[in-house]
């Protein structure tokens, strides 16, 4: 069929053309939104799955419902070994800057901006135009205590945006990667948002180490944050996310084919969209059959090893790479320490190092005491299908 035509073409963290079974997160969020514009208690989410289970695109879709409520929106991304403060920095001059033009928010949003300038001269972030006509006001969120500092910043955000009738969205992506004060500071400041009623909504998404992350940087965190899991789509989720996006194109696909795709796919959506993407591109008639989507698994395997395993093995180092590749050959998640320390024949105190800097690279996760698992859903078979091609 015409590839022009193609409702699964868009790339990674684009919107796919159907996008199923996350009704109740999207709903969580807007209730949310709009109890925070009324200066009632929201709560907070934070969005944990493992890669390429679409948490990202879940946050591009909170952030318009957030729009469509009036609130003033922020995305970051949180990168490795990036403070928080140069994170949000830019972020909080762009909303305070937009509330300081409302007339009845105006004194508020400025004393803001009098305490960010503070508080980038202390954290040594610079902003181009920042120092412009704007003092710092000595003694707001200048003590260099991001914990004491953070919490006074948002309080001002959220004072302005309440005088102005608005609020502030939030979106923080990969939030693993904070280090454990900025985590911890993060919170302290959503929970004096929670406190004083205040219009901020924060939502998170990141890999599922977050909410032991989370704990352990301030143990109400679990009071305050919903940890909805954001997994495989289960088969009536996965069924509509193929089915309807081709009706919707005036084309068709068998019940057969439809299953195959579902079950072998597992429910996990990159794996879905490529897959049916690739069905799409080959099918010569405006129906998709068995044999049409059977002869494409090899097409669509090939693609994502090439692609979407391929950009996230580059990320090791040699010695990384035996260590999961050990993994891999024990079978499937979760692997003992001391399985994966036996296979290498080695002590387990041995293999620490490779596990920490692994898990720092956000390959694999610790699912319990002693015991890892992929943060990347098949990678496993990837592994074992790249160690029979040697």
């Amino acid at each position: 069929m015409d590839p022009y035509l193609n409702p699964f073409a868009p790339g990674a963290g684009s919107r796919p053309p159907e996008l199923a079974g996350r009704d109740d997160v999207l709903k969580q969020a807007k209730v949310a939104c709009r109890r925070a514009i009324t200066g009632k208690h929201a709560r907070s989410q934070m969005l944990l799955g493992l890669r390429g289970t679409g948490k990202t695109v879940l946050l591009n879709e909170i952030k318009k419902i957030g729009q469509e409520e009036n609130l003033l929106t922020s995305t970051i991304e949180s990168p490795e070994n990036t403070s928080l403060p140069r994170l949000l920095v830019p972020e909080m001059r762009k909303v305070m800057r937009s509330l300081s033009v409302v007339e009845t928010a105006k004194d508020l949003a400025n004393h803001g901006l009098k305490g960010l300038r503070g508080f980038a001269s202390i954290f040594k972030v610079g902003i181009a135009g920042l120092e412009v006509g704007v003092e710092s006001e000595p003694g707001l969120a200048d003590s260099g205590n991001l914990e004491f500092d953070l919490p006074d910043l948002f309080e001002a955000i959220g004072q302005a945006a309440k005088a102005a009738g608005k609020g502030w969205l939030l979106l923080f992506d990969e939030v693993q990667y904070l280090s454990n004060d900025d985590l911890s500071a993060l919170t302290v400041s959503m929970h004096r948002m929670s406190q004083f009623g205040l219009p901020v909504v924060f939502v998170g998404a990141g890999l599922p180490q977050v909410a032991r992350l989370a704990g352990d940087a301030k143990s109400y965190a679990e009071r305050l944050f919903a940890f909805p899991a954001i997994g495989a789509l289960d088969e009536s989720s996965a069924t509509r996310a193929i089915r309807i996006p081709i009706e919707d194109e005036d084309a068709v696909i068998t019940d057969e084919a439809l299953k195959e795709i579902v079950t072998k796919t597992q429910g996990y959506p990159f794996f879905l969209q490529e897959w049916a993407s690739k069905a799409w591109d080959h099918a010569e008639a405006p129906e998709i059959n068995l044999a049409e989507v059977q002869e494409t698994y090899g097409e669509t395997i090939a693609s994502l090893d090439e692609g979407f395993f391929k950009v996230r093995i580059d990320r090791l180092t040699k010695s990384e790479i035996q260590f999961v590749d050990t993994m891999a050959k024990l079978g499937d998640g979760p692997y003992a320490m001391v399985d994966i320390a036996s296979a290498m024949n080695r002590k387990i105190s041995s293999i620490g190092p490779a596990r920490a800097n692994i898990i720092k690279k956000g390959m694999v996760y610790s699912t319990d005491y002693g015991f890892l698992d992929f943060t990347v859903p098949l990678f496993a078979d990837f592994l074992r299908r790249q160690s029979a091609r040697v």
